[in-house]
């Protein structure tokens, strides 16, 4: 799912959708929505991977992706993954204070994503466990973090 007519095209060029046999082509589905939306599409999955999502949204419409994926959609596995600003320093030509992509609205350090997470599991009846993403520094952890959100686990 994307809110990009053109993202979802370059996805479907990416995977050959054109090209692939009916059986695998009936398998995969680019849905035209967002996820800050009530969208019945959502409904009904066992898992939902927000992959490098959280960080292109205004942090006031985070809320209302909360609402749609974890009370309304409840898929009974969350997995958000989103960039680690603290690893920002190991790269060499981005700029001090700089996000990593143009379009970030915001990029959050270990503890402040562990603090969403933790929040959103616990008022929307989920678990979280998080894991890096890449080599895990032992200053500033690895380059993307990974929270999975378990639906009613202890």
């Amino acid at each position: 799912m994307d809110v990009s007519h053109r993202v979802l095209e370059k996805a479907s060029d990416r995977l050959k959708l054109d090209r692939l046999p009916e059986f695998q082509k009936n398998r995969i589905k680019l849905l035209h929505g967002s996820l800050i939306y009530r969208d019945a599409r959502l409904q009904g999955f066992d898992a939902a991977a927000l992959v490098e999502v959280i960080e292109h949204l205004d942090p006031p419409r985070l809320a209302a992706l909360e609402k749609t994926v974890f009370e309304f959609a409840q898929p009974k596995t969350v997995i958000v993954t989103t960039p680690n600003a603290e690893y920002n320093v190991k790269f060499e030509t981005l700029p001090a204070g700089k996000f990593r992509h143009k379009d970030h609205r915001f990029e959050w350090t270990r503890q402040e994503f562990q603090m969403w997470a933790e929040r959103v599991a616990d008022e929307k009846g989920y678990t979280v466990r998080f894991l890096p993403v890449g080599n895990d520094d032992l200053q500033v952890g690895s380059p993307t973090q990974l929270g999975i959100f378990n639906r009613g686990s202890q």
